[in-house]
């Protein structure tokens, strides 16, 4: 990944990026958690200048940082560097939204989430009452 590429991102991108991430998680993307992904992106207002076009180059700048040693570490540098404050908790919601939409939660996923909870400085209890409204919409 080229620095001219990281100065690209935007806030949106970042968002992208980590719901990208918490389905490629367990190596197993699946439809539901892509179409989580493309609904919010379409739907919510953090997205509403957001060019769905970009969602594959950002997907493969994800996949590009998941081959290197530390590129977890290196993702999480980009979303703090890039992502405005006040929507680490949106960023959190929205992983754990894309976590939950297939109706299984896996090592691998809860492992990231705890990691994005503690990158995004999220507190312990706004996490729970995100991760509990995450729960009830997936609910079946």
């Amino acid at each position: 990944m080229t620095e001219e590429t990281i100065q690209l991102l935007t806030p949106q991108d970042c968002l992208v990026a980590v719901m990208v991430a918490v389905s490629a998680s367990d190596e197993d993307i699946r439809t539901a958690e892509l179409v989580k992904i493309q609904n919010a992106v379409n739907m919510l207002p953090v997205f509403a200048d957001y060019d769905a076009d970009r969602i594959p180059s950002v997907s493969r700048t994800v996949f590009d940082l998941f081959e290197q040693e530390d590129g977890l570490d290196a993702l999480f540098g980009l979303v703090r560097d890039i992502l405005p404050e006040r929507l680490f908790e949106t960023c959190y919601a929205l992983a754990c939204d894309v976590a939950a939409a297939d109706g299984k939660l896996n090592e691998n996923e809860l492992r990231l989430l705890e990691e994005i909870r503690y990158e995004l400085n999220i507190d312990r209890l706004h996490a729970a009452a995100i991760e509990r409204g995450s729960r009830a919409r997936h609910m079946v």
